[in-house]
């Protein structure tokens, strides 16, 4: 007769190690998410620095709702409002509108530069934007609206709209055009649109 064969007991070592290795990649996997899901919910460890010189609409406005009635765009567009008379700072942010334009180089055909204005121009103003700025697309703009959007400000404004409409930065007659470029060097180079 046969003594009765006892059988190996598994050792309980490597089922804890197991444990600890899924553990382990859980945390891996899903600790970051958790860890951005609070950053973002009770905003902490968010940077105060920023790469973009303008102020940022993030807040899905179109050009609709800024009162510019316009047909449709299907490039980047810097966009100069004049909610009132088109006086030096307006006159600067178009030139410098079309300079920025002309700084893009190769990448000159995805974007275009726009005038938006409530009162009609100057005559003398508008002959010389015909003359001097052939590709200058002029809007009329609705004041009601552009209100909302922009407050109760008088000065011109340089607008960036993406090619779907959307407002992205603003900046005001202060602004350096080298700051506009980049910004909008860098929006192009990003953009999934074209």
């Amino acid at each position: 007769m046969n003594p009765a064969i006892a059988l190996p007991e598994t050792p309980a070592q490597p089922r804890r190690r197991g444990r600890w290795q899924l553990l382990l990649l859980l945390a891996i996997v899903i600790g970051p998410m958790l860890l951005a899901s609070a950053m973002y919910h009770w905003r902490f460890w968010v940077p105060e620095s920023r790469s973009y010189h303008g102020e940022l609409i993030g807040n899905g406005q179109t050009r609709a709702d800024l009162g510019v009635v316009a047909g449709e765009e299907t490039r980047w567009q810097l966009l100069v409002t004049a909610p009132s008379v088109c006086d030096t700072d307006c006159r600067q942010l178009v030139f410098l509108a079309r300079q920025i334009h002309i700084g893009l180089n190769r990448d000159v055909a995805r974007a275009s530069h726009a005038l938006a204005s409530t009162p009609p121009l100057s005559a003398d103003y508008d002959a010389e934007l015909r003359r001097g700025y052939p590709q200058l697309i002029r809007f009329q703009l609705e004041p009601q609206a552009y209100g909302r959007i922009a407050g109760e400000t008088e000065a011109a404004q340089l607008w960036i709209v993406d090619p779907l409409g959307n407002l992205v930065l603003r900046y005001d007659a202060s602004s350096k055009g080298k700051g506009v470029l980049d910004d909008l060097r860098y929006l192009l180079k990003i953009s999934q649109i074209d």
